[in-house]
This record gives structure tokens, C-alpha cells and sequence, in this order.
């Protein structure tokens, strides 16, 4: 059985958690670990305000920030790794579920932007 978006996104919030409370301390860890919790423990929340908007311009809206968090979260994760707080392979899976997160919520932007041009 496939995982719903609302669940995927929530099991990857989970992770972010998990991850963050493994990173080493100290100043520029703590800043860097912050963001990154932040960033990717809110992308299942709008996602999850997606599913509840009114009307397709309200989920775009939604979605689309979605999508910015992810981003910023690979963002946190990519400094996280280029200044040696976590090795490269330990986060191997996370990567590869953000790039699919991402897929998936491109996908679902395109469709329903088309469907509003109709």
C-alpha cells in the first residue's frame, strides 16, 4: 500500500525530528539545526493546509509553499553535510525522499494549474 502525501510528509517530519536531536552541539550547528527543523517539520503542516483550502488557487498557494520548505530544508541539510556536522551517507535516504516529495508535489502543481486553464 502507498503512503498518502499527508502521511509521507508527516513520516518525514519524524525524521527531520530525529535527525536533528542526533546533531552535535555548538553555535553554528545549533543556528543551522534549527532552520532545518523548522523548514522540514513545516512542510507536511502546509501540505496538510492544502488538503483543507477552499479552492485550487488557496491549495496552489499552499502547495507552492510546501515545495519552498523543501527546498530550504535541502538547503540546511547540504550546509549540514559541506560543514561536517553529518556524514553524507547517513542522510542518503532523506535526500531521496525530498527530491520524491518534490517530484510529487511538482506533479500535483502542474495538474492543477492545467486544470484551472481549461
Amino acid at each position: 500500500m502507498t503512503a498518502t502525501l499527508s502521511q509521507r510528509t508527516k513520516d518525514f517530519a519524524v525524521r527531520i525530528v530525529k535527525l536533528y536531536a542526533a546533531l552535535p552541539r555548538g553555535a553554528a550547528v545549533n543556528v543551522i539545526g534549527h532552520q532545518f527543523l523548522r523548514s522540514g517539520t513545516s512542510v507536511g503542516a502546509h501540505c496538510r493546509e492544502a488538503f483543507r483550502s477552499r479552492s485550487d488557487a488557496e491549495w496552489i498557494s499552499k502547495m507552492e509553499v510546501a515545495l519552498q520548505e523543501l527546498d530550504e530544508t535541502l538547503y540546511w541539510l547540504e550546509l549540514l553535510v559541506e560543514t561536517d556536522a553529518v556524514a553524507a551517507p547517513r542522510i542518503a535516504p532523506l535526500l531521496e525522499e525530498i527530491n520524491e516529495l518534490i517530484a510529487i508535489i511538482v506533479a500535483s502543481l502542474k495538474t492543477v494549474k492545467a486544470r484551472r486553464k481549461r
